[in-house]
């Protein structure tokens, strides 16, 4: 039975990563998951300078998920080069690392320090505001995702994934534009932009206004915009979105991933990935699948 998936030339054991943001860069899920049984693991997002975030409240609750403004809080590239890379380098499992930034040249500071790392993937989350062109994030313009794509495909030494934004009218045409800018890949999708006010204290529930929906809620958008880009372009997909289960899993993978992030579920189940690794092996046996990649966009 072959659970093994290629994205870009990377071969993962199984489809399962974690989504960026959720995991750190495993160490605080060291304890409760065998890093070494997921396919990859998917880094917190990585700028050139150490971010502090947004102001707090940033997190809060809703109907089926969770609300974050976090702000992309990081140690910055050289804390991560010294501490975590080492650390996911003792792991047998692939590293995906997470770039942010705040403008063109920001990323492009972060792929060059990365390009002679042990590092195997690129995801760069194009979600960031871009500072130069007034705070409009960079996945929510298809000429200035176009741009920042062939900039970054340009210095980078690994293959790269782009992540796209589902806060725009038409996915694919984000999906057409980082594709025809030479990006190896795509992850979908980032969060949707919510608001929850505390009528409590008749305030923002979160510092920031706004914050990013992810969850359950979100879970049947999420399936529906990968089905639309895995039929628009030839790239490979990591999918994710309230991927809570294996079934939310094998949807995704239906619907045309070649791999799947989890995300919100590991805060309030820290074993869900290698729940879900083990719940698509059993689904595998029980339905007679010999290779993962035949159900990879079966359902047309």
């Amino acid at each position: 039975m072959n659970t093994k998936v290629s994205i870009a030339g990377v071969e993962l054991k199984n489809p399962i990563t974690v989504a960026s943001g959720t995991f750190g860069s495993g160490m605080e899920y060291d304890e409760f998951v065998d890093l070494n049984l997921l396919g990859a693991v998917t880094t917190k997002g990585v700028a050139n300078v150490p971010w502090p975030g947004n102001p707090t409240p940033r997190v809060a609750e809703t109907y089926g998920g969770m609300m974050n403004a976090i702000g992309l809080q990081n140690p910055g590239i050289d804390t991560f080069v010294k501490r975590d890379i080492p650390f996911l380098k003792e792991k047998d499992t692939k590293i995906i690392v997470n770039v942010c930034g705040k403008s063109t040249e920001d990323y492009l500071d972060v792929v060059e320090r990365l390009g002679d790392e042990p590092v195997d993937l690129l995801e760069i989350n194009v979600s960031c505001p871009n500072v130069k062109e007034g705070g409009i994030a960079f996945g929510q313009d298809p000429k200035a995702l176009y741009d920042i794509t062939k900039a970054i495909k340009a210095k980078a030494k690994q293959p790269i994934i782009m992540k796209l934004s589902p806060n725009v009218t038409d996915i694919t045409e984000m999906a057409k534009a980082a594709e025809a800018a030479g990006s190896d890949a795509l992850s979908l999708i980032n969060t949707l932009t919510g608001m929850k006010i505390d009528i409590k204290r008749r305030a923002f529930a979160v510092a920031n206004k706004t914050a990013g929906v992810s969850g359950p809620a979100i879970h049947p958008i999420a399936v529906r915009m990968v089905y639309q880009v895995a039929n628009a372009v030839k790239l490979p997909i990591i999918g994710m979105g309230g991927v809570m289960n294996t079934e939310d899993a094998l949807e995704m993978i239906m619907a045309g991933a070649t791999a799947v992030a989890v995300g919100t579920a590991n805060f309030h189940n820290p074993y869900a990935t290698v729940e879900i690794i083990k719940g698509i092996e059993e689904y595998m046996q029980a339905n007679g699948v010999d290779d993962i990649n035949t159900l990879i966009g079966c359902v047309k």
